[in-house]
């Protein structure tokens, strides 16, 4: 296992080293600068100070050498500074948000992984049954239901008609302060049900179904035959003969999943309100920071990667061929 995981992390250098080559010069590709922004607002500027402008930011250089200059600071753990007015460290932006998507997103990939899988061990050993039928329907009704348009529906039902639940923030702006450890937590659950409950429903609707056709093709294989031959409890069959073959290609699912998680964030931590690395590269596309949707594509593309990495890892401890090869 330690000589495959070390030739994996080999492998993640020069992918992410790729990623970053093709992001940088992608975003710099796009129409609009920063320099641009800036000058919309003051008809009076001068060509000559756009131009001291865009060497300040070091927009002047060739893209090739601005992409070199970047890799250089990166290397050293430095991704630069905002070009927003207040100048900030990009690593201090980020950090201020991603505990806050990161958590996010780890109790959607939770809350998936608990209902998805037995919900697709249900149907699959219920095949044709009225359940089965149901939750069919309601995984087609997953896949094409539209994130914005479900979060829109359920902030409409249970914030403004019902008012269980607020829609918007990640805590009260009034008293949140005074509230004891339990009444926070509390106060900060009820806040991210709806966000957490509209990025896992995707995700939950698409991994039941593979869950479901991945144990329909094992159990019709000739060794749980024989194991029901044997007289073996259906249970123990399905649960210990068929059930971790059949979560192979899930897992290999769930880590290709991280990347639409991510990407996810920047739809319901708008809609939200949520102030996470969503909302923050959405702003920051938006007033072309460079090095802001730099920082935040590299914290995307590592967590991607790692999240990959942990999906082939539990791969190869339930496919010991793959440690092998």
């Amino acid at each position: 296992m330690a000589r495959y995981l070390f030739r994996r992390l080999l492998t993640m250098v020069p992918l992410l080293l790729g990623i970053t080559m093709i992001s940088f010069a992608v975003i710099h590709l796009a129409p609009g600068e920063p320099t641009g922004l800036q000058a919309e607002f003051n008809p009076k500027i001068t060509k000559e100070a756009r131009e001291r402008l865009r060497a300040y930011y070091g927009l002047d250089k060739p893209l090739h050498i601005q992409y070199l200059l970047w890799l250089k600071r990166v290397a050293t753990l430095d991704l630069g500074r905002s070009f927003s007015p207040d100048r900030r460290p990009v690593s201090e932006k980020i950090l201020e948000r991603l505990p806050i998507t990161v958590t996010i997103n780890l109790l959607s990939m939770l809350l998936i992984i608990l209902v998805a899988i037995p919900i697709g061990v249900y149907c699959a050993t219920h095949q044709g049954s009225f359940g089965d039928r149901a939750l069919t329907v309601f995984v087609f009704v997953g896949y094409a239901t539209p994130t914005f348009w479900l979060a829109l529906l359920l902030m409409l039902l249970f914030g403004v008609k019902l008012g269980w639940l607020p829609i918007s923030g990640i805590r009260s702006l009034v008293g949140y302060e005074a509230m004891g450890p339990l009444e926070k937590a509390i106060d900060m659950g009820r806040h991210l049900l709806l966000p957490v409950l509209v990025s896992a429903f995707g995700g939950l609707a698409g991994l039941s179904r593979y869950m479901r056709t991945s144990l329909l093709e094992v159990i019709r294989q000739d060794y749980i035959t024989a194991a029901r031959a044997k007289g073996l409890p259906e249970g123990k069959v399905i649960y210990k003969h068929a059930l971790r073959n059949a979560l192979l290609p899930v897992i290999t699912i769930l880590g290709l999943s991280v990347p639409g998680l991510i990407g996810g964030s920047v739809i319901f931590e708008t809609i939200f309100s949520i102030p996470g690395m969503g909302q923050l590269f959405f702003y920051s596309v938006m007033a072309r920071d460079y090095p802001v949707v730099m920082g935040m594509l590299v914290i995307g593309a590592v967590l991607t990667l790692v999240g990959n990495l942990l999906a082939d890892l539990a791969y190869a401890w339930a496919d010991p061929r793959i440690r092998v090869g």
